[in-house]
């Protein structure tokens, strides 16, 4: 049997899967605590091993958010137009966008800038053949301040190569991309996202000094999140509608979603900064231990929270954050994380469907939504009939402001499969496609 490993290097644990490629099926797995205080080696190494691998020579195909992940700052013309689009393809590329501007920088720009502590700059700014002094401003400010995070330019493609030129000359790192925003109402993400994922893997897998040698850089192929849409877009297409992912880390809970392209995109209600139909947002004050208490501050602003549940769960949150390795013992410990988790899915899916604190203006139309799928540890080692509270808050939640799907199924990634399925998406599409058949067909 032909088998590959996938792995994914998390913040917390680091997850193995070891898959037939012949047929697509998962022959193990395994989960160890990441190893971030020595050499994530040291865990992922033990991973495999506990999988049953052993020294038996087999590809490696893995991803990671250990180190914080991938941090990109947005830097663009009109916040409205070109930022935001910059920023709808940052977040596709399983970027944690850190920060957006808009507009020529200045010495306060540039200050904001440089404190969002970004491992890449995405700079864009104008259609083809549109505006083209602010990205020459924004590009040559950078050039003069001596900037040496990477930066991918993916603006005007009129001055494309003379600011690549630019930036190169006062020797900022610069990967050139295709214009995110080529004309008024296209959004255009596959170079640039392209560009950010060689980025982080040539500098910022390394930069976080995770690993004292160069096999981990050489092993990792993508950001988790980036891996997991790629997952999510091979699910679509097995499942062949629309879907949402909810994923309900420690720290952060991301959405995923894929809807069937709208006609009346075009129209004249159109978004000018495009639409993006294959999306992600991250919600990084809704986790299920570092961030539980954003998860009760934003229950409550949403009113979710009843007047006399609220104490119980800001203490049972406070004790999630101060200790992030948690896990219940009892009973009453379950039934906190479960409804943690509810709360934490409920927001994340009201802010992507109706783009509040986003940027969106017009969020994401969830209606016709046909699979719900859930991952995170929190609901993959649920026991039996913990998960339907979950699914019950999310899609009943017709207090929401948004139009919750009308026949959705909702099934949980218990296997931890997306992240695998997206790995090998490129080198094994057969694979890939075979291992969600099951989220398919629960």
């Amino acid at each position: 049997m032909s088998v590959a490993v996938c792995a994914d290097v998390g913040s917390t644990f680091t997850k193995v899967a070891v898959v037939d490629l012949a047929g697509g099926g998962l022959v193990a797995a395994a989960a160890v605590p990441t190893t971030v205080g020595t050499d994530v080696l040291h865990g992922l190494d033990a991973a495999v091993a506990a999988a049953g691998l052993g020294a038996r020579e087999v590809p490696w195909f893995v991803c990671s958010s250990a180190g914080g992940g991938l941090r990109l700052a947005v830097v663009g013309y009109e916040p409205l137009v070109t930022a935001q689009a910059g920023r709808r393809v940052g977040l596709s590329a399983g970027a944690d966008v850190v920060h957006v501007a808009a507009g020529r920088l200045g010495r306060a720009e540039l200050a904001g800038l440089r404190a969002a502590r970004p491992d890449v700059v995405l700079l864009v700014g104008g259609t083809d053949g549109g505006d083209a002094e602010t990205l020459t401003h924004n590009a040559t400010r950078l050039a003069r301040a001596r900037w040496r995070v990477p930066v991918v330019l993916a603006g005007n493609v009129d001055v494309r190569e003379e600011l690549a030129a630019v930036l190169a000359g006062a020797g900022v790192p610069v990967t050139v991309a295709d214009n995110v925003l080529p004309r008024i109402g296209v959004l255009s993400p596959v170079s640039a996202r392209s560009a950010i994922r060689q980025v982080f893997l040539r500098h910022v897998i390394g930069g976080k000094r995770l690993s004292r040698g160069s096999r981990f850089a050489r092993l990792v192929r993508a950001a988790t999140p980036d891996a997991v849409l790629t997952g999510v877009e091979v699910l679509a297409e097995a499942a062949g509608g629309d879907l949402v992912v909810v994923d309900v880390g420690g720290a952060t809970t991301d959405v995923y979603s894929v809807l069937t392209p709208d006609e009346r995109a075009d129209g004249p209600g159109r978004e000018v900064a495009g639409a993006l139909w294959r999306a992600r947002t991250v919600e990084g004050d809704l986790g299920m231990r570092w961030s539980a208490p954003g998860v009760v501050r934003a229950a409550v602003e949403e009113r979710l929270v009843a007047d006399g549940e609220r104490d119980a769960l800001v203490a049972a949150a406070a004790v999630r954050a101060v200790d992030p390795g948690f896990l219940p013992v009892d009973a009453a410990g379950r039934m906190w994380d479960g409804r943690l988790a509810a709360l934490a899915a409920t927001v994340a899916v009201r802010r992507h469907a109706r783009g509040v604190g986003t940027g969106e203006r017009a969020g994401r139309d969830l209606r016709d939504v046909r699979l719900l799928v859930g991952s995170g540890g929190v609901l993959r080692h649920a026991r039996d009939g913990e998960v339907t509270p979950v699914w019950q808050a999310v899609l009943g939640d017709h207090a929401g402001g948004w139009a919750v799907p009308r026949a959705a199924r909702a099934v949980v990634d218990s296997d931890y499969v997306l992240a695998a399925a997206g790995l090998l998406a490129a080198e094994h599409p057969g694979a890939a496609r075979a291992l969600v058949g099951p989220l398919t067909s629960v």
